[in-house]
């Protein structure tokens, strides 16, 4: 019984991607942690995505992206993404091997591209699902994905429109916007003002050895 509490508490540390000391039965147990890399696979090799696998790729993250017209997704326009793949979602999915852990952002405004990658990624149940679009798409998304038997607990994991809003207007700033919110999702963050918070619920991460301030 112990051991199958702790491959829950275990579990539930290796989502959040942070180690932790718990207690069990009095008993105090370290779960260390050593997250993979964490993966962004962008569909629709649009002008947005160019800057997104850009910032993704400066953020840590693996980058794929995915269309089905090869002169979009060229090296040429996409020199910072680990692979580019021509094809449709359905068809390349399992050669991705999307993953729970995987976040994934639909940018083709093509609802025959845009829908077969929004299911694919709903049933691997990866943590972030994004879609470009207005309002009105979204919700035609929406009633699509229930019309089609999904629960309402997956439709709600459908984010749209996709990004934070920082009231950005060029590509660059919707795409900042875009991994603004993946990282939020990833990070469990609010999304709003640090000086907004209250003072308890802010906490100065220990800093990597190179990036840490010298010493007075």
């Amino acid at each position: 019984m112990r051991d199958t509490e702790i491959l829950g508490l275990a579990r539930v540390a290796l989502e959040a991607e942070t180690s932790r000391t718990v207690e069990l039965d009095q008993r105090a147990f370290f779960i260390e942690i050593f997250p993979a890399r964490p993966r962004l696979i962008v569909v629709g090799a649009v002008q947005v995505a160019m800057t997104l696998v850009r910032l993704a790729r400066e953020l840590g993250y693996e980058t794929v992206v995915v269309d089905g017209r090869a002169a979009f997704a060229t090296p040429e326009r996409f020199p910072h993404a680990d692979r580019l793949i021509v094809g449709w979602p359905d068809e390349v999915a399992a050669q991705i091997g999307i993953s729970p852990a995987d976040a994934v952002v639909v940018m083709t405004h093509d609802p025959k591209f845009d829908e077969p990658a929004i299911v694919e990624a709903l049933r691997a149940g990866c943590r972030y699902v994004g879609a470009m679009g207005s309002r009105r798409r979204h919700a035609e998304r929406r009633r699509k994905l229930r019309a089609d038997g999904w629960t309402e607990e997956d439709v709600v994991r459908l984010r749209g429109p996709v990004g934070l809003d920082l009231g950005g207007r060029s590509p660059a700033e919707t795409a900042l916007a875009i991994m603004a919110e993946v990282i939020c999702v990833r990070r469990g963050g609010s999304g709003q003002p640090l000086r907004e918070l209250p003072l308890r619920d802010l906490s100065l991460r220990e800093l990597p050895p190179n990036d840490a301030p010298p010493d007075p």
